[in-house]
């Protein structure tokens, strides 16, 4: 189970009530700013016209209690800097390709640990990220027209994204072949199907090419008890279905996996 809802929330043009001065409160203020929201500091003010988000950056840790409690009560999301089990909701470290933005956070435990992670992924992601995620968005209705199935479409991009592929977000040239791959991409198997037999119940003894094929499926047939750890690891709109139930059928287009667990695994 994950300790929080990951969402990402669109502040521009909204208030955003920030209380609090000093070093633990311009970081919030910053960051409201970044994202086009507009600080409020009044209170009543904030209640009155409905503020939905509040940053609490009181020294005084009694202080910062009584606001929680009461913002909560005026039905605001509340974070309170450095006390987590105050808080609706905690701010990750952000790494902004846009209009690609990673977010990684740690719950609340290492804001410094979320920082060395977030800074270690800065080196591997080139800058034309955001170049290459503006030219799909570009691309997407001439996507749709040469793959009107949506199963065909997602793997079209599932293969030119994939590692080595021809649009690899990791390979800062892949922004400008956008137009080259669609006009010479083919036609992607219609229909395929793998079986993943399950060894052990950690996703971690997952073959890199088993991780892949979850990451990618658009069907999973579970033939046995399979674990929540391994299901974790498929994408969240993939179709599930006991595998007893559809194995007489085939599946008309897309990659569906078979996840099968035999007797018992550690």
């Amino acid at each position: 189970m994950i300790h929080s809802l990951p969402l990402f929330h669109r502040i521009a043009g909204q208030k955003v009530l920030v209380l609090g001065d000093g070093a633990a409160a311009e970081p919030k203020q910053r960051l409201v700013e970044r994202a086009g929201g507009i600080i409020e500091t009044d209170v009543q003010r904030a209640v009155d016209e409905g503020v939905r988000l509040a940053f609490v950056a009181f020294d005084d840790a009694r202080a910062c209690e009584a606001a929680a409690i009461n913002l909560r009560c005026a039905g605001m999301l509340v974070n309170v800097v450095d006390r987590p089990e105050l808080c609706d909701f905690t701010t990750p470290s952000i790494l902004d390709r846009e209009p690609v933005l990673l977010a990684v956070s740690t719950g609340g435990a290492s804001a410094g640990l979320a920082k060395h992670v977030r800074l270690r992924l800065e080196r591997l992601l080139p800058p034309t990220l955001g170049e290459l995620a503006r030219k799909l968005s570009d691309a997407r209705d001439a996507l749709r027209a040469r793959y009107p199935n949506s199963a065909a479409r997602r793997r079209a991009l599932d293969g030119a994204l994939g590692e080595g592929g021809a649009l690899d977000p990791f390979d800062p040239a892949a922004s400008g072949r956008v137009e080259a791959w669609l006009d010479g991409a083919a036609a992607p198997p219609a229909v395929q199907t793998e079986t993943i037999e399950l060894s052990s119940a950690d996703p971690e003894d997952l073959t890199l090419r088993e991780a892949r094929w979850l990451g990618e499926a658009d069907r999973l047939l579970l033939d046995g008890d399979i674990p929540p750890a391994i299901l974790a690891r498929a994408r969240a709109d993939a179709e599930r279905l006991p595998f007893s139930a559809v194995r007489e059928q085939a599946a008309n287009t897309g990659l569906t996996v078979i996840l099968r667990r035999e007797g018992t695994i550690r």
